[in-house]
Parts: structure tokens; C-alpha cells; sequence
């Protein structure tokens, strides 16, 4: 046996402890990419149990304490994906449910953006934010196969269509570039189109265009990591760029910084199947010269989370665990050593989003980097 192939069946068993501590050993490993960790040697079933406990209610809302107790088209597409990829029919009804009611309120298939709780009027906004629909269409399309559901597959189709339709043009610099727009308004200014590079989830939009037919998103998928090759050639990938006809910069309303939007880049662009691409090894390399001044005797010491793109200095720090489960995953898949950091799941003292990432991060291990099993 190679090391590679006895650290798939370690990462059977081991991502079990990590995943929530416990003592109980997996006897088979999940299904994976194609099909619901729904077995009985599920390794996430506890920290799925955990997110929808802290997180989800009886409605079917995914509650983001933080943002005014706002549930959003991410966080409704985030966990009806997570429903689907689980195999829990009850969790994926209830979400659905709630969001075709309150966000499936435009005149084109897409969601409204955001929903607040307590407010005359709870959806203000009704644009849309593309990362939403498209993991969405993405739980869509993992259900609807699996059930052979045709109302779910039209469904998904119905929203990668006009998603194209309302947020996929063509890049301003002439390159011929497709590029997802963040939403359908309010990100083309001056000749320039604003972009986020972490409304780019590789893996979903091809799944997505496979499925439904809707091939600009896998064109747009496969544009956007080549923009983000770009930008890695000047540092760290930042949360927000604008592309012009001469080329790329920081929007003139945001920030130059590497922070809690650019930290999916890496998660996702390793979900899919990308860990050697180079916005995954400039991130790995801010994350591992953090990790090597914060200090080694303190667990309650902050993570860091926002980057100076340019030098890659720390500017910002959290101590939400979640965002240390991110920099583990990718300090281990852009290199060459097995076995990774990523620490105990757990929601206690988290937030909606950093404990979202937290589950992604352990779901990309174990589909898409066996090797780094968590030790």
C-alpha cells in the first residue's frame, strides 16, 4: 500500500475525532462528490446536527445573527446545499419551503438577496447576489438527480438560465472572458463591472451547467480561475476587483484588503478539485507565515482573517475556530505535507458564517483532499 492510498482510509476514520471530537471511529467513509453523506459511517453527521441546532428553525430560515438576524439567499443556498449533500430530506423541504415563499419573489427565478426579521417590508431589496442562486441551483441539482425529481431539475434550470441571463457578460477588457457579475444590478460602472472572486464556486458551476445546460457557467467558471491566476501574480486575491478596459483594480468604494469575502477563494477553489492553483498556495503562504508568529501556548488566540494583499501582513483577526479550519485546509493541500490542522468542529462561540466555512472546510477534505486528514 502507497501513502497515499493508507491516507484514504485513514481520513476515513480520523476526520471523525476531528470533526467533533469524538471517540467513536467511522467504519466507511461517506460517499463523497457524487452522492449524500447520508450512511451510517457518515463522519459529519454530528456537525450537521450542530449547525442546523444553532442555526436553522422550524421554518426552514438559516438565521445570521450578526447581519440583524437576516436570512439571505447565501445562507438559504448554503444550507439547502448542505441538506441535499447530507441526504436530510426534512432539513432540504423546510428551507426550500421557506425561501420559494420568501425570497422567490422576483419577476425571474432568482432570489432576493436578503429577508429581516421584524421590519415592515422584510425584503427591501429585491436584486439578487449570484452566489446565493448558484448555490441554490447547485442543492437543486444534487437532490433532483438523486430523486430523478423533475420539478427540482426545472427548478435549477430555470435559475442557472436566467442567473446567465441576468449576471454572466462578457469581461470589459476585451479578453473575451466571461465574468459573473455579483448581482444583476448595481456592478457595471464607468465601462467597468465590479466583480467578487468568491461568488466563483468552480465545482457548482460546472455541476450546475452539466445539469441544467446552461455551458456559460462553465465557461465563466473556468474564466473567472484564470482571473484569479491573475490577480494571485500580484498578491493576495482580493474581496473585491473592478475590471476595466485597461485592465484590473480596486473598486473606488472598497478597500484593498484580503479578508472575510476573499477567504472562500481558497475554500472552494480546493473543493473543486484546484488545490494547485495559485490563489490557493499566495493564500496558504499568508496563513502559514500568520500561523507561525500567533502564539502556540494560547488556544484563545485570534486567527487571522484580513490580509494586506499586496504584503500579505495580518490586518485583522477573529477567534472564530471556523476561519482557522479554512487556513488549515490550505496550508495543507498546497503542500506537500499530509495530515492538516483543522481543528474540532463545533458551533459554541461561533457565528452562522464562520461555522458554515467550518463544515465546508471539513466537507472539502474529505472529498477533495483526503490527505489532509486532521491530526
Amino acid at each position: 500500500m502507497n501513502r497515499r492510498d493508507m491516507l484514504l482510509r485513514l481520513g476515513a476514520f480520523s476526520v471523525t475525532f476531528a470533526a467533533f471530537g469524538s471517540t467513536g471511529w467511522a467504519q466507511t467513509p461517506p460517499t463523497g462528490a457524487e452522492g449524500p453523506m447520508n450512511g451510517p459511517g457518515n463522519p459529519l453527521a454530528a456537525p450537521w446536527a450542530a449547525w442546523k441546532a444553532a442555526y436553522l428553525d422550524e421554518s426552514g430560515r438559516v438565521i445570521d445573527a450578526l447581519q440583524q438576524g437576516a436570512s439571505h439567499s447565501e445562507s438559504q443556498g448554503y444550507g439547502l446545499y448542505l441538506a441535499a449533500l447530507f441526504g436530510d430530506d426534512a432539513a432540504f423541504d423546510a428551507i426550500y419551503g421557506w425561501t420559494e415563499t420568501n425570497l422567490a419573489i422576483r419577476s425571474d427565478a432568482l432570489l432576493a438577496w436578503r429577508w429581516l426579521p421584524g421590519v415592515t417590508g422584510a425584503v427591501p431589496d429585491r436584486n439578487n447576489a449570484s452566489d446565493g442562486d448558484l448555490f441554490y441551483a447547485w442543492a437543486l441539482v444534487t437532490r433532483g438527480q438523486r430523486d430523478g425529481d423533475a420539478a427540482l431539475m426545472d427548478r435549477a434550470r430555470a435559475i442557472a438560465n436566467d442567473l446567465v441571463a441576468a449576471c454572466v457578460t462578457e469581461s470589459p477588457d476585451g479578453s473575451g472572458r466571461l465574468v459573473l457579475k455579483p448581482a444583476a444590478q448595481g456592478f457595471e460602472r464607468d465601462g467597468g463591472i465590479v466583480i467578487n472572486p468568491s461568488y466563483y464556486m468552480p465545482r457548482a458551476m460546472r455541476d450546475v451547467a452539466r445539469a441544467t445546460g446552461a455551458r456559460a457557467l462553465a465557461t465563466c467558471a473556468a474564466d473567472g480561475a484564470a482571473i484569479m491566476a491573475a490577480l494571485a501574480r500580484e498578491g493576495l486575491v482580493p474581496d473585491w476587483v473592478e475590471i476595466t478596459p485597461d485592465g484590473m483594480k480596486i473598486p473606488d468604494d472598497r478597500e484593498e484588503r484580503n479578508g472575510y469575502e476573499a477567504l472562500r477563494v481558497a475554500l472552494f477553489l480546493i473543493w473543486s478539485g484546484e488545490s494547485d492553483h495559485p490563489a490557493v498556495t499566495m493564500q496558504a503562504r499568508a496563513y502559514r507565515r500568520a500561523t507561525a508568529t500567533r502564539p502556540s501556548t494560547s488556544d484563545s488566540a485570534p486567527y487571522a482573517t484580513v490580509f494586506d494583499p499586496r504584503n500579505g501582513d495580518v490586518i485583522e483577526a477573529s477567534h472564530h475556530v471556523g476561519y482557522s479550519a479554512v487556513a488549515a485546509l490550505a496550508e495543507c493541500a498546497a503542500s506537500d505535507v499530509p495530515g492538516s490542522a483543522i481543528p474540532f468542529y463545533r458551533t459554541r462561540d461561533q457565528a452562522y458564517y464562520p461555522a458554515t466555512l467550518h463544515l465546508m472546510a471539513l466537507i472539502a477534505q474529505i472529498t477533495a483532499t483526503p490527505e489532509c486528514v486532521p491530526i
